[in-house]
């Protein structure tokens, strides 16, 4: 099954990506529920392959042992264009039913796999590519979050102001989008050692991402970015003509828009400023034993420093429940919003980020706040609980939050919860879905999402190597 049968036989699912619709029993069954036969697959990786048999001989259980055998792979299998050109890997990695390449979604699709990278060049070189992309993505244009393969193709948003530039499919403007193309290139080489994609380009994207998350801090005030859409959806683009709500200088960086692709309330995004923090040492490090630049690592030491400080000065807050927690957006001006969403990374997703330990206070308060009903976006109905997110409105969950939920969980009990629900949630497809209804997990949106179906492939396997026995009893 190839990509588009794979499109044409989720159609009738839905409309729209963003449309919710009752399924009857009978359509259901039309949901792609099996991988692509082998000469229709994108990618083939051998070492994918051998860790699908070996990871599934474990689970006892035959319907999470199906959902791991579909979605651990389904990065490769469907949205995978990889080619090269005179001996340059280039890898572009489509989010799903969307056809344009996220920064955040291709770096978090591709990240199990790089502990194969070592038994498997073929895999290497794929990841390889796609740090070569993703640089060249960010020269393009450091404040757009999604791409097109074909730069001379139209983009669907050519209406928002500015118009993107080719190439380019939005131009939403996302701290962690920039984040993520750090973390997949300090992934990539502690997995391999390798230096071979770190080269002048990717260089110069690095002094680039730097750049904009420093003009992003805007001490003056003043930012070149703004961002208007003509749409219905107020979470669509920031107020005031597109520059968002007033603050005032935080030493964090400024982003309009969430993971979720949402505009903020509040510019400060404490989790992706946190993720920001991280980045930057990363980059600090490889730019000092890779690139051997003593200025870029001066350049984000220091950033991360100011911005550190800005999100323990501002970025957290006392809560009437559960005391001091990290707020999840603020203004410099006092003003806070309590509450997480779905979207990597969130307040949840901390530890998971190899940010905090799952001992430190902050976030064990932080967690059980994001967990409770007052976070307003924690949801409970019939068919499930978990976050969900302003994207798909008060009544659906995300089982990417369920799956978050369970890799950041020290308790067995816990995790075991979380894989009973993403067992009795995937509405017959033994796939992932972006959210289901809280009362019938028939109720979903996008049939075909990459992100959530590696995310619970990742999920299986870190239990297959830290908790096999969860496997082998559910």
């Amino acid at each position: 099954m190839n990509r588009r049968k794979f499109l044409a036989r989720t159609a009738a699912f839905t409309a729209s990506s963003f449309i919710f619709q009752h399924r009857s029993i009978a359509t259901m069954m039309m949901v792609p529920n099996d991988r692509p036969e082998p000469s229709q697959r994108r990618f083939v990786s051998q070492a994918v392959e051998e860790t699908i048999n070996r990871v599934s001989s474990s689970i006892r259980n035959p319907e999470l042992r199906r959902l791991f055998e579909n979605c651990y792979p389904n990065t490769l299998d469907t949205t995978v264009f990889y080619f090269e050109e005179k001996g340059i890997e280039d890898t572009f990695i489509i989010t799903g039913d969307i056809d344009a390449m996220w920064l955040r979604d291709s770096t978090a699709q591709v990240w199990p796999y790089l502990q194969l990278l070592h038994n498997d060049e073929a895999l290497k070189k794929l990841i390889r590519g796609l740090v070569n992309r993703q640089a060249a993505c960010v020269l393009l244009d450091p404040y757009a979050n999604s791409f097109y393969r074909d730069a001379s193709r139209p983009s669907a948003w050519s209406s928002d102001q500015p118009a993107p530039k080719p190439g380019v499919h939005e131009r939403k403007w996302e701290v962690d989008s920039l984040c993520y193309v750090i973390r997949l290139a300090y992934g990539y080489w502690k997995a391999t050692e390798d230096t071979t994609p770190f080269d002048d380009r990717w260089k110069n994207a690095m002094q680039t991402l730097v750049q904009t998350f420093k003009t992003e801090q805007r001490r003056n005030g003043y930012s070149p970015y703004r961002f208007k859409r003509v749409t219905s959806a107020m979470e669509d683009a920031p107020v005031h003509d597109g520059t968002g709500r007033p603050a005032r200088y935080t030493g964090m960086i400024y982003s309009m828009f969430r993971p979720s692709d949402d505009a903020t309330l509040y510019p400060f995004s404490i989790p992706s400023n946190l993720f920001a923090v991280q980045s930057l040492q990363q980059l600090e490090e490889m730019a000092l034993k890779v690139l051997k630049d003593s200025s870029l690592v001066r350049e984000c030491n220091t950033l991360a420093a100011e911005i550190n400080a800005g999100i323990q000065k501002f970025g957290k807050g006392i809560h009437p429940v559960f005391g001091e927690i990290y707020a999840y957006e603020v203004d410099g001006l006092g003003n806070k919003i309590f509450m997480d969403d779905a979207n990597v990374p969130s307040l949840l997703s901390l530890t998971y980020l190899g940010i905090h330990k799952p001992s430190d206070e902050i976030y064990r308060r932080t967690r059980e706040f994001v967990l409770s009903e007052e976070n307003p976006w924690f949801i409970k109905g019939q068919a499930g609980e978990g976050i969900g997110s302003p994207h798909t409105g008060k009544e659906h969950i995300w089982p990417m939050s369920i799956i978050m939920r369970a890799l950041t969980s020290q308790r067995d009990e816990e995790i075991l919860f979380c894989l009973n629900q993403l067992i009795e949630t995937h509405a017959g497809s033994y796939f992932m879905h972006e959210s289901f209804h809280k009362d019938d997990a028939s109720r979903f949106s996008r049939p075909w999402f990459a992100w959530a179906n590696t995310l619970l492939g990742e999920l299986i396997l870190n239990l297959y190597h830290q908790k096999p026995y969860l496997l082998k009893n559910l």
